[in-house]
């Protein structure tokens, strides 16, 4: 019986829940003349149900009642106009809407391009959502790494498929872009490279990209500026970053400029870290394009950039907490540090860019480039600490609370450097490329010129109960000691053909890109060629399906940090690394949510590579073994769906699943026996080995090996207002691998706990409408202005980058995170001219 009238109750609930109410908004659309508009088209915020008016301008649309909602009319030639509306059970509000004519034009949500769809690894990115982006980074390399994976909010530096950070290709307007390169932590950054405000196209290849780019394992970041036809700009100020750009043109379009100016300072997220002091991070660029034609088949482009950036921590004390848990013990371990001394970094790069852009008839064309790159940078440290580890105390109503209460080990450190690097790069290129019918070939040949001036002066002491380490009654010894210098000139030469073939109709066609590219230089005579293919096939179904297919040779050559092996010396004839990729991939548009466009893009990818330089990541730096000692492999799969959960609100989400790992030459390790066959360790002293066995390591985990990495980026808005507007990106990357130094058996032994990151930004538009103002308004000019509220780290997890390894006073060593930054708050307004 119970049962019955429960069903009837939900039942009848159902019932009154399906008799929604109900009312009716009618009306009139005029222009500014009262004339009526007819075919505008009437539907509700954030959805893409509705109607359009008649003949004569008139609607009526019915409408939820008891609610707040909005309604939008749009019509080619008109701006928008946004009304909202909170209406009773059957009532009928009628309107009369003003729709002004403006430059503003419906324009259909494109999901993807065809160049998207044919390109393997290929995921154009829109540098508008970089300004709205809630990132402490922010800029491109902000959405880049919610394709990726990131494990390190202070850095725009990012790590593709397995990759380092060095094998990287970043091109802006065909000029090739170096990172510093003296770079420890993230904290000593300064802005990124990229002018999101400059930046009209930005193509990001996540492998199997096409022989024209460089010869880099991973990735290829391609920038193109801004060319205006018309004045404007922006400015924007946050409480991290400020800047200013303009743009323009005269009259006949002949000439063009582009210009931007930023400035950052991140004191305000790193006075939380875990070491207090004094931090005074600065960073300023500026950076300009100018533009002339000189008539319809010669046009020059200038190109040049100027970046500064200077760190200076004075440190005073750190606290760093973790807990143990085993079936053994569980504990609760600090470490409290005593600092004196002070670092002082700086690193300035510049680039200065002529292109000359030549084009004798419509199928043929040239460009003619010339550049010189010059990155200057210094690091001064002289860091001590005095530290004591052990348990520390979590009970809040103990009078010892938060401080270490069972001492397990104490000492002294002191790190000392004085680092200067200076490189120059000139270059001359020459690129072309030429149309005919089902051909486009494209072609180039490059000339470079490098010198490199290093002077690596650093050495650690390490101080243990008293004993400094390495112990040697007789004479005081360093931890590490590092004195080094290098003056290198190194010529390269590199060049590449390919034709990109389009065969088939417009309903199944078949695109082929097939090129080969050399690579030559003076330092280690070494010769490359590196042949590549790109295939895709759109089959004639009844689905929007694209298929591709890439394979080919990616070859790294050598370019700094490679040379330097760990204890600092240089090795000259290290090699190219050798890496050959497949890359399989399918691409999907389809209707989802209200009949909006979506795309599903797939690509799964093996990587061979042969003659590795194996490294070790610590936060940023990182450090190759000089060797080129070792083979590995990166194989894994890749998901991405891109659309509108909201109409006009861009949202995209991406996962990956992937491994990679190395095996190096003669990397093996003995284990001894006593006369029982029992296995003696290293403690051992009072037992004689009788008998050894060799283990060879084999394959482990790559310091950027990582299983499973996943990132949404989502807009919303209010359902009456769109001019307040939701921004979420949410990272997450399973846990990574840390190198135990000078550990053959445990090499990338060390865990570094999953990553895991929510940021989210709240933005109201307190400025549109642009022809509504008073002439006498000062802001007349303005388009609109923004203001943004951003939270960072919502959910206040601080994540593990790095770990710093401690003895006790029975020499066991122990791990002790280093942790990234907690939650903060961030504030922004932005406004367009």
């Amino acid at each position: 019986m119970r049962t019955a009238i429960t069903f009837l109750a939900l039942l009848c609930s159902l019932i009154s829940f399906s008799q929604s109410k109900s009312a009716w908004v009618s009306g009139k659309v005029v222009d500014e003349n009262e004339n009526p508009v007819p075919k505008v088209s009437v539907v509700f915020l954030g959805r893409t149900a509705g109607i359009t008016t008649n003949d004569s301008g008139q609607f009526r649309i019915k409408v939820a009642a008891g609610r707040s909602f909005a309604l939008v009319f749009s019509s080619a030639g008109f701006n928008e106009v946004q009304k909202n509306f909170f209406l009773s059970d059957a009532e009928e509000e009628k309107v009369t809407i003003q729709m002004e004519r403006g430059i503003r034009t419906l324009t259909t949500v494109v999901v993807g391009d065809e160049k998207e769809r044919t390109e393997t690894g290929l995921v154009k990115i829109n540098p508008k959502n970089a300004i709205v982006l809630p990132s402490t980074t922010g800029g491109v390399e902000g959405l880049i790494k919610i394709l990726v994976g990131s494990n390190n909010e202070l850095t725009s530096q990012y790590s593709v498929r397995g990759g380092n950070y060095d094998e990287n290709l970043i091109y802006i307007n065909d000029f090739e872009i170096f990172r510093p390169y003296l770079v420890r932590s993230g904290q000593q950054e300064g802005l990124s490279f990229i002018n999101p405000e400059l930046a009209n196209n930005v193509n990001f290849y996540t492998g199997g990209f096409q022989a024209k780019y460089g010869d880099k394992m991973s990735s290829v970041l391609d920038i193109q500026y801004k060319k205006p036809a018309s004045f404007g700009g922006s400015v924007y100020v946050s409480l991290l970053e400020q800047g200013l750009h303009l743009e323009g043109a005269t009259k006949k379009g002949k000439v063009s400029y582009l210009v931007g100016v930023r400035n950052r300072s991140n004191k305000n997220l790193l006075k939380s870290q875990e070491t207090t002091g004094s931090y005074i991070p600065s960073s300023t660029d500026v950076q300009g394009l100018i533009t002339y034609k000189l008539n319809e088949k010669l046009q020059f482009e200038l190109l040049g950039t100027y970046s500064v950036t200077k760190f200076t921590l004075i440190p005073e004390s750190a606290e760093k907490t973790t807990s143990v848990f085993s079936p053994f013990f569980t504990a609760n371990l600090g470490l409290d540090i005593l600092f004196e001394g002070q670092e002082r970094d700086g690193y300035k790069t510049n680039l200065v860019g002529l292109s000359i852009v030549h084009n004798p008839n419509k199928k043929l064309k040239l460009k003619w480039m010339v550049s010189r790159f010059q990155n200057k940078e210094n690091e001064n440290f002289d860091i001590a600490g005095s530290y004591l580890f052990g348990d520390r105390d979590f009970d809040n109503t103990s009078s010892t609370y938060g401080q270490i209460i069972n001492p397990l080990g104490a000492g002294y450190y002191q790190n000392y450097g004085r680092n200067q690097l200076d490189i120059n790069v000139y270059n001359a290129t020459l690129k072309g490329s030429y149309a005919a019918k089902n051909h486009f070939i494209q072609f180039g040949n490059s000339i470079e010129q490098t010198n490199i001036e290093d002077i690596l002066k650093e050495w650690e002491y390490q101080d243990s109960a008293g004993y400094s380490l390495p112990h040697n009654p007789a004479q005081l010894n360093l931890f590490k000691s590092i004195n080094s210098t290098a003056d290198l000139s190194i010529q390269k030469y590199s060049g590449f053909i390919q034709d990109n073939i389009r065969l088939g109709g417009a309903r199944q066609n078949i695109t082929l890109q097939a090129g080969v590219r050399y690579n030559y230089n003076s330092l280690n005579r070494e010769f490359l060629l590196s042949p590549r293919m790109q295939v895709s096939f759109r089959p004639n179904w009844k689905k929007d399906v694209a298929l591709k297919l890439a394979a080919g040779a990616y070859h790294q050559p050598p370019f700094y940090r490679e040379l330097r092996r760990y204890d600092g010396s240089l090795n000259t004839q290290v090699l190219a690394q050798k890496s050959y990729q497949v890359v399989a991939g399918m691409d999907f548009n389809f209707k989802g949510l209200g009949g909006r466009p979506f795309r599903l893009s797939t690509e799964a990818y093996y990587k061979s590579m042969s003659s590795v330089n194996v490294y070790d990541i610590d936060n940023v730096k990182i450090r190759y073994a000089g060797n080129n000692d070792a083979k590995a492999y990166a194989t894994g799969i890749e998901a991405r769906i891109f659309g509108e959960l909201v109409k006009d609100a861009e949202s995209w989400f991406s996962i990956g699943i992937m491994q990679t790992k190395e095996d190096l030459d003669n990397d093996f390790y003995y284990q001894y026996k006593n006369a029982a066959g029992e296995i003696i360790t290293a403690k051992s002293t009072d037992q004689v080995a009788v008998d050894s066995i060799r283990n060879e390591v084999g394959f482990v985990r790559r310091p950027t090996d990582r299983l499973i990495t996943a990132g949404l980026y989502l807009e919303d808005y209010l359902p009456t207002n769109k001019n307040f507007k939701f921004h979420l990106n949410l990272l997450y990357g399973s846990n990574m691998s840390y190198n135990i130094p000078n550990s053959v058996k445990y090499r990338n032994a060390l865990i570094i706990e999953p990553y895991i990151r929510v940021d989210a930004g709240f933005s109201a538009q307190l400025l549109s409408e642009k022809t509504k103002r008073r002439s006498h308004s000062p802001f007349r000019s303005f388009e609109n202005i923004w203001a943004s509220f951003e939270v960072f780290n919502l959910i206040d997890r601080r994540n593990t980058i790095s770990f710093q390894l401690i003895k006790d006073f029975a020499n066991n060593v122990y791990s002790i995170p280093n942790r990234l930054t907690p939650r903060l708050v961030n504030f922004k307004i932005v406004g367009r001219f």
